[in-house]
């Protein structure tokens, strides 16, 4: 009778596998992996301590998710987020946070401001003199809250799934969220005040402005120009 093959030596490809997609994603989220990169397998097998076919197999799931361009013998491109891409991410995170704040009973949305009055304390702290991926992590459980109150698991889940790449919207926009460090302090208490207050026309109102103020300079760099118009085209 054969004997059966040992489950354990399968366990170390699966390892390498899992923590080369794990760290080549981290990087390209935040950024130490740049939109336009070509990412070399060789290269990043190196820097990993792994063989090229982990990487290789990791490449291959990035693709599928859409973080990278495989080219054969080239290596993989870093996709640079599209205009699209960062309106419909962020037209589904804001509909799952006005679903929350429309559904919840009145001692629900009062509840949550205990939660979101320590978040903003930390926002707060980690503008003033924090790392500004600590400010990101806090934004992204803040708004997560108004998610929860819709009492229904596949939206956190469909909003968690959003998570990878609203970190990269949101340290693309760094600057803009930088210079209006107190604008958006006081936009997330003003949107915890009209949550907790059951105003669910207010709250949409505000969260739509609140995410047009961050989001649309970068929409706005990364849309083609528009093409310039010339003498020919007058006529048509």
């Amino acid at each position: 009778m054969p004997s059966k093959p040992d489950a354990s030596s399968s366990k170390p490809a699966v390892s390498a596998v899992e923590r080369a997609y794990a760290e080549i994603r981290a990087a390209i989220v935040e950024g130490r992996h740049e939109p336009g990169v070509m990412l070399s397998e060789s290269e990043l097998a190196a820097a990993l301590g792994v063989s090229r076919t982990p990487v290789r197999t990791a490449l291959a799931r990035l693709q599928d998710e859409g973080w990278v361009t495989i080219y054969s013998k080239r290596g993989a491109l870093v996709r640079e987020l599209s205009a699209e891409e960062v309106r419909y991410s962020a037209d589904v995170r804001q509909t799952l946070q006005i679903i929350g704040v429309e559904r919840a009973g009145h001692q629900d949305r009062a509840a949550i401001r205990p939660r979101l009055e320590e978040l903003i304390a930390k926002q707060e702290r980690a503008l003033a003199d924090g790392p500004f991926d600590t400010f990101i992590d806090l934004a992204i459980r803040f708004h997560r809250v108004f998610v929860e109150l819709s009492g229904n698991p596949l939206f956190t889940d469909f909003y968690d799934r959003l998570r990878d790449r609203q970190v990269m919207m949101l340290l693309r926009s760094a600057s803009v969220v930088r210079k209006r460090a107190s604008e958006v302090v006081n936009e997330h208490r003003r949107l915890m005040d009209l949550a907790a207050a059951g105003k669910v026309a207010e709250f949409a109102e505000t969260l739509r402005r609140h995410r047009d103020e961050i989001f649309n300079p970068l929409v706005q760099d990364l849309s083609p120009a528009a093409p310039t118009s010339n003498g020919s085209d007058s006529h048509r």
